[in-house]
């Protein structure tokens, strides 16, 4: 229990807006979130190594999941002016991309196995080599937990964190999962 405390600070010392322990039982990985992903709103599906149907099924999401017995969630929120304030959308989603890395570089200092599902796809590469050549960074590289099937806002409720933090702000979540 200290130690979920503990990480749990660390996130927020990291510059994350909240953060809180995941309820790994929550973990439940739907075929129909998948499914939105084929819709492919956000133009990755098909495109990259670390979305479907390159990353893996559901069962092999939920099998390589299984391993973990603890985590963390953590969240960046953005304040916009309005509804369409879309650099503050972008300044959000960035500033949650680069401290969700400089945690996982941090956790990996301590845990030998660290499963860290990101929000949205992966941004490493300008062009992913998906599906002509293997990936150049297969070590940092992360799937989004969309991809792995979860259902964000479910996984948020279930674990005590709010997903909806009131109008006006966008919300990005990502998740750390470790082994015992």
């Amino acid at each position: 229990m200290e130690e979920a405390k503990q990480l749990i600070q660390e996130a927020i010392d990291t510059g994350f807006s909240q953060a809180g322990e995941l309820n790994v039982s929550a973990l439940v990985f739907m075929p129909e979130v998948r499914e939105m992903c084929a819709a492919d709103k956000c133009h990755a599906y098909g495109r990259s190594w670390v979305c479907p149907p390159a990353c893996g099924s559901i069962e092999e999401a939920s099998a390589r999941a299984s391993q973990y017995s603890r985590g963390i969630l953590v969240q960046t929120i953005g304040r916009m002016e309005d509804d369409f304030d879309y650099e503050t959308i972008l300044e959000t989603q960035k500033k949650h991309a680069v401290n969700f890395r400089k945690l996982i570089a941090r956790l990996r200092e301590r845990y030998d196995d660290l499963l860290p599902m990101t929000a949205g796809g992966c941004d490493l590469c300008r062009t992913c080599t998906y599906p002509d050549a293997p990936c150049r960074h297969p070590k940092e590289a992360m799937t989004s937990m969309e991809a792995y099937g979860l259902f964000v806002s479910r996984v948020c409720e279930a674990s005590g964190i709010p997903y909806n933090n009131g109008p006006r702000t966008i919300t990005y979540t990502s998740c750390y999962l470790l082994k015992a």
